[in-house]
Order: C-alpha cells, then structure tokens, then sequence
C-alpha cells in the first residue's frame, strides 16, 4: 500500500495496489501544473486509488481532449492525471507519495518539448 497527501495536507489518499510504469514527462503541460523541468507519474489502477480526507478540496481540469488532471484546491499540489473515465488506470505524481517509492524511474517521455535548460542523463552511463 501507498499513502500520499498534498503541500497542505488536506488531501490524503491510499494507494490499495501496485504501481508501475513511472515516467518523468516533459511535455510543456506538464511542465506548467508542475512548476517545473517536467512531471514525474506512475500508474496504478484506478480501482486501487482512494481519497481517504479531504476528497472534497480535489479540484479537477480538463488540459486537453479526454484529459483530467487533478489539485488540491487549497494549495495547488497536482495529484493525478487521467483519461476519461472509461480507462481502468490512472497516474499519480510521485511528488505527492509519503510512501517511499523506490524504483528509480528512468523512462522519460515527451522529450522534443523539454525544457531547455534541462539537461536529460546520457544512456552510455
């Protein structure tokens, strides 16, 4: 089991169940609701995810066609992103686990939008 909760503690969920496929995405969308060089995901099914405070603090917008990505609406903090509601899976942004999450995550996607000034690691390391 997973745990997590935004910057002000509101909102706390529960992770019941794996997650996997993690990703830093560097698309220039994530890079906005991040407040930063890119956005770091993984995936878990959605049937596995619970709010369990503060559920009612959860705001949700729609950043492109069938996409929700949602905060907290007290303090901002991204917490998921999503497919419509039809999808079985859901993305969590690492940021926000108290859970030790401890598989590195080395995929990282979107990259022909990255930031500039970041620097992606070299695959010859």
């Amino acid at each position: 089991m997973y745990a997590g909760s935004c910057l002000c503690g509101k909102v706390k969920y529960a992770i019941y169940g794996e997650l996997d496929d993690a990703s830093h995405c560097h698309c220039t969308m994530c890079q906005k609701a991040h407040g930063a060089a890119f956005g770091s995901y993984a995936n878990t099914a959605r049937s596995a995810f619970r709010f369990t405070e503060g559920a009612e603090y959860v705001a949700s917008y729609t950043s492109s066609p069938m996409v929700q990505r949602t905060f907290c609406s007290v303090c901002g903090s991204t917490l998921q992103w999503m497919t419509d509601n039809k999808s079985e899976v859901l993305s969590v942004a690492l940021g926000t686990l108290d859970t030790p999450y401890r598989t590195p995550v080395r995929k990282h996607i979107y990259v022909d939008t990255k930031a500039p000034w970041n620097d992606l690691p070299s695959d010859d390391g």
